[in-house]
């Protein structure tokens, strides 16, 4: 197994990309797409005095399938939102996660990324399930419910 990591999932949605960028660089608003805040409905969540842009913060504790963990956004602009994460639970990790806004005429490609480095539980977990598509499942569900939310 590599000693990195990336996942990586783009949709094209039909909105501008100053429209989509409060709905990714806003930690409330998270709730209408992401599909880890529907995994765990009773997770416990708590937000930083800043929450939208460079500066914001946010930390979660909840089940197994979304484990404990916070965010910080490091990078905020209507072009790309640099996040930096870090995992508890299940597993520590510390990963970066980022979203690219590519304006295309009356349409935005949205890139959903993650990468980080492959630790030794990684590359165990990843002899029996393959991470791309474990994550990559996810991200394309959350891409698939921002462009609902962005298209309405």
């Amino acid at each position: 197994m590599p000693a990195t990591f990336t996942v990586k999932r783009s949709l094209d949605i039909r909105a501008p990309a100053d429209r989509l960028y409060p709905q990714v660089a806003d930690f409330h608003a998270w709730a209408a797409w992401s599909p880890y805040e529907k995994k765990d409905p009773a997770m416990k969540r708590s937000y930083g005095a800043v929450t939208a842009g460079k500066g914001a913060t946010y930390a979660w504790e909840g089940n197994k399938e979304v484990g404990q963990g916070s965010m910080e956004i490091v990078e905020s602009n209507t072009q790309k939102i640099v996040i930096k994460l870090d995992f508890l639970k299940p597993f520590e990790a510390h990963n970066i996660g980022e979203f690219m806004l590519e304006p295309k005429g009356d349409s935005t490609s949205v890139t959903w990324a993650i990468y980080g480095p492959s630790p030794y539980i990684s590359k165990v977990v990843g002899t029996f399930m393959n991470i791309d598509d474990m994550i990559g499942r996810d991200f394309e569900k959350g891409l698939a419910d921002l462009k609902a939310a962005a298209e309405k």
